[in-house]
């Protein structure tokens, strides 16, 4: 089998969100490149990338002209491929957008491996058939506090784990934080596993002192989320040693070496991985080994439509973020049932582009 050939475009999906209907910023947009690779036995695996933003065209061109080195090339070679996408990019990295353009492009030869008839999953271990997952992207900082009672329809829809956000900085001050964390706990109640993300908003001692006032307030976080800057690995293991409360971090980390630095100075209690950033399926695995040699769990970010396959291959798996912004995307989907993902069952990464919707949303 060879690879014969790439197609990628842009769709610019709505900033909705559907599982709380608590959209922080409803008339948006998301910027998406979409891309599918063929093959000379009429085989095609698909990929995914995003930037944000001015970017998304750059991104889609880096894709392309990535994707056209790929032609005549062994799909199932997955690192001979990526080695000579490295070469020919000067050997970019760890960062950047050759980052992400590799992302997609490496999803879709992962997608083709379909063709053993087998999901995902299974062929990269398959080390349970279901797993656990959390409602993630409803209750954002920009919510006031009376909207975030939108908790609680989480909770109704079945979800048993779900993350909310701090707003600081910003208008706001450490009693409203942790005044707004309260809120949540009580809407949902003491049983649910609640996280709440930062998005490197604070500096160190910021994070030690208000994580220490949401502790000392009886939230009970199952984690907290990007504390700091995410390259202060010096910055993030104080965090991580003042608190009780276990730290996450990882989704701003591009490539698999700065992993190694954020494990070997214990930055982190739980291991996130982006696929997008890390460089696409290949590394993300390598990630995930690299923390299971550590004790650690890892977890994913965005794109729960592919991450389920993920999550549930390796053995230190703990948890897949739905966080569904892609999901008009596909025609069917892996859906939350009781607060888990059932694994997939079809070939590949058992997705399917929707083409009503590629078509109405297509930006490029």
């Amino acid at each position: 089998m060879k690879i014969s050939g790439i197609r990628s475009s842009i769709v610019a999906l709505p900033a909705d969100e559907p599982l709380a209907d608590a959209a922080e910023n409803p008339d948006g947009t998301r910027p998406i490149v979409t891309l599918q690779v063929e093959t000379d036995q009429g085989v095609v695996g698909l990929g995914v990338t995003y930037f944000g933003g001015a970017l998304t065209g750059t991104l889609c061109s880096a894709v392309d002209e990535l994707g056209a080195l790929m032609v005549g090339e062994d799909p199932l070679r997955v690192e001979a491929v990526a080695a000579k996408l490295r070469a020919a990019a000067g050997s970019a990295g760890p960062g950047g957008i050759f980052n992400l353009a590799h992302s997609a492009l490496d999803m879709a030869l992962w997608d083709i491996r379909g063709v053993l008839n087998l999901p995902l999953w299974k062929l990269l271990g398959g080390a349970r058939e279901r797993v656990p997952t959390y409602a993630s992207g409803a209750l954002m900082r920009g919510l006031s506090l009376q909207r975030v009672a939108a908790a609680a329809r989480l909770k109704e829809r079945g979800f048993r784990e779900m993350k909310t956000q701090l707003a600081l900085p910003g208008d706001t001050t450490p009693a409203k934080e942790v005044e707004r964390m309260l809120r949540v706990r009580e809407a949902i109640g003491p049983d649910i596993k609640l996280m709440c993300d930062i998005n490197q908003r604070w500096r160190v001692e910021q994070a030690i002192d208000i994580g220490r006032r949401v502790e000392d307030a009886g939230v009970g976080l199952f984690w907290l989320e990007d504390v700091t800057t995410a390259d202060d690995f010096a910055g993030l293991a104080r965090v991580t040693a003042a608190l009780s409360t276990p730290v996450a971090g990882g989704e701003y980390v591009c490539g698999i070496v700065p992993f190694r630095h954020m494990v070997e100075r214990h930055s982190v209690d739980i291991v996130m991985i982006d696929l997008v950033r890390v460089g696409g399926i290949t590394q993300w695995l390598k990630v995930a080994g690299m923390a299971e040699a550590f004790n650690l769990p890892v977890v994913s970010h965005r794109i729960p439509e592919v991450h389920v396959h993920l999550i549930g291959a390796v053995p230190n798996g703990l948890t897949v973020e739905y966080m569904p912004w892609l999901m008009r995307l596909f025609e069917e989907v892996p859906r939350p049932q009781s607060g888990e993902l059932l694994m997939p069952t079809t070939p590949g990464l058992s997705l399917k582009f929707d083409q009503a919707t590629l078509d109405r949303y297509r930006a490029a």
